[in-house]
Formats: structure tokens, C-alpha cells, sequence
């Protein structure tokens, strides 16, 4: 029985002619970001910004969002964002922080209830108050700098210098152009955003760490070939892993996507595009990365070899 392959064993593609590509558009790209960040800015969920989320469907019909818009602007809560999601008759209503004490949020769910139990059923409320959505982006940011940092201190120890300083390029690369996919789509960053967030920068560096391990293995074994030929010998020869795990796990997080609903919305778009970016990082950024730093063939089994020796030479 022959085993399907997606990618032919005899594959020779040369992908380090396309790092003078990739570079500046990976550059222009991050720039964007910066510029929609200040500019646009994020659509921050009630978890960073505080405030009341009430989900409410229509007992009979579809929702008037104009009825439902007038009566929650008239409860004199300030502005009210209304939206369909799901269906018709699903409506989304977002008030913001009322004040700075928690009983004031609480006022307003007394008063919704008031003004739409009657037609509607509530089948979610959430309550973020202005001291909570502060400690959770405190909270957020910390456990990004910390992942990043843990990142950094692994691969320092795990590969030489050159190999440390790539993959930390490409995780930063994968961060940033995660914000800016939130920034230019306006999808909800919440607190499920930072978990997509933690789990792009895990699935990029589980892909960077495949192909820098068969780089240094391709390094012992050609020593005579270039630097950019070699790493065009590695990264084929993990093509086929490469494209089987980006392709089985988009294929379940469309899934997610399409069936999900609102509550993940944010993780499995997030998570799509990181899985797209994250592979394209570890190919196109963190490989030739290792060109421009310098790596030297052979290096790192040459100093195996010399530390191998001084230890036999200094044993009794």
C-alpha cells in the first residue's frame, strides 16, 4: 500500500532566493501595524475596557433593532452598542462602565431586565468592572512578556546564539502581526484573544524548532554546501510534516470558525491567521534569518568535537 504524500520526497524548492522578498515585506508589514495601532487602534472587549455585555433573543420573530436601540438609549446609561449575531432574533447589547463602583453596573442590569423581559429572554450577561478589566490587561500583557521571555531563555540554551536570536525575531514578527490582523479586522480583543495569542506564539515556535533541528543536523552532514543551499536541503526535507500539521489544524479551527459562534470568534480567526503566519515565519523569517547572523557550517559539531576531545585528554 503506498502512503499518501502532499509534498514529493524528491522536492527542491529554493526558498531562500525569496528572503530578499520576504524581509522587506515582512518590514512594511510590521510598520502597518504600528500605524493602524495609533491610528485605529484595538476594538477592546468589556474585559479590557469594563463595562456590561447583554445577550437577549426575541421569545416570537425576529428583534427590532430599532425598538431595542431607542428603549436601551432611553434607560439613560449613555451609549448602547446593538447587534444581531447568530440569527434574527439574537441581539447583543454592550453599555459602558457605569461609574466606578460595581453597584452602578448592577443598576443597569436591574433596569435591562425591566425593559426587555417582557420580549426577550436574557441568555447572557457579563459584568466587567473598572477595577477588573484593569488588573486583566495587567495581567494579559504580563503573561505575553513572560511567554516571550521563557521563549527566549529556552532557545538560548537549546540552539547556538544565531538560532536563539531567529526564532525570537520570528515569534516578535508573529506578535505583531497578530495585533495588526485585530487592528485592521476590528474583531473583539478579549481575554480569549490573549489565549490566541499564547497559543500562536507556542505553535510558531513548535514549527521554527522542527526546521532549526534539521538545519543543525543538515550542518554536520554538508559542510560543503553554502549556507542558503543547505537551509533550501532542510527546510524541503520537513516540507511534507510542515504542510500536514498547518493543514489538518486550519481545517479544525474553520470548523471552530464556522460553528463556534461569537464566544470563540476571536480565538479561531486569531488562531487561522496565526497558523498561516506562524508557518510563513518559520520558513521565510526565521531560516534566512540564520544567513545575516552568520551561522558557520559545521560549527556547532566542530565544537562538539573539540569539547569531546578535551574531555578524553583530561580523563585518567
Amino acid at each position: 500500500m503506498r502512503l499518501l504524500r502532499l509534498v514529493p520526497d524528491d522536492t527542491k524548492f529554493g526558498f531562500m532566493q525569496y528572503r530578499r522578498v520576504s524581509f522587506p515585506l515582512s518590514a512594511i508589514l510590521s510598520i502597518l501595524t504600528v500605524v493602524l495601532f495609533f491610528t485605529v487602534g484595538m476594538n477592546f472587549g468589556i474585559d479590557f475596557r469594563g463595562g456590561t455585555l447583554i445577550e437577549l433573543q426575541a421569545k416570537s420573530g425576529e428583534a427590532d433593532l430599532a425598538a431595542i436601540r431607542a428603549k436601551a438609549g432611553s434607560l439613560g446609561f449613555g451609549d448602547v452598542e446593538v447587534q444581531t449575531f447568530g440569527g434574527p432574533d439574537q441581539v447583543l447589547m454592550r453599555f459602558g462602565l457605569q461609574g466606578d463602583s460595581e453597584q452602578a453596573q448592577q443598576s443597569l442590569v436591574s433596569a435591562a431586565r425591566g425593559a426587555f423581559e417582557t420580549d426577550y429572554d436574557f441568555r447572557r450577561i457579563e459584568v466587567v468592572g473598572p477595577r477588573v478589566s484593569g488588573e486583566l490587561v495587567q495581567s494579559g500583557t504580563l503573561g505575553v512578556v513572560v511567554a516571550v521571555i521563557g521563549v527566549l531563555i529556552y532557545l538560548w540554551f537549546r540552539f547556538e546564539w544565531q538560532f536563539a536570536v531567529g526564532a525570537v525575531i520570528a515569534t516578535l514578527h508573529d506578535l505583531v502581526l497578530t495585533i495588526g490582523f485585530f487592528a485592521l479586522t476590528q474583531i473583539e480583543f478579549n481575554m480569549t484573544s490573549i489565549a490566541a495569542i499564547l497559543t500562536i506564539v507556542g505553535y510558531s515556535l513548535n514549527d521554527t524548532v522542527v526546521v532549526y533541528d534539521r538545519i543543525r543536523e543538515m550542518m554536520r552532514k554538508y559542510k560543503r554546501l553554502s549556507i542558503a543551499d543547505m537551509i533550501d536541503v532542510a527546510i524541503n526535507s520537513t516540507l511534507s510534516r510542515t504542510v500536514m500539521t498547518s493543514v489538518t489544524t486550519f481545517l479544525a479551527l474553520l470548523a471552530l470558525a464556522i460553528y463556534g459562534g461569537t464566544v470563540i470568534e476571536s480565538f479561531s480567526y486569531a488562531m487561522i491567521f496565526g497558523v498561516v503566519i506562524g508557518t510563513y515565519s518559520s520558513i521565510f523569517i526565521a531560516a534566512p534569518v540564520l544567513i545575516y547572523l552568520g551561522a558557520q557550517m559545521g560549527s556547532e559539531s566542530e565544537a562538539g568535537e573539540k569539547a569531546q576531545a578535551a574531555a578524553q585528554r583530561s580523563a585518567p
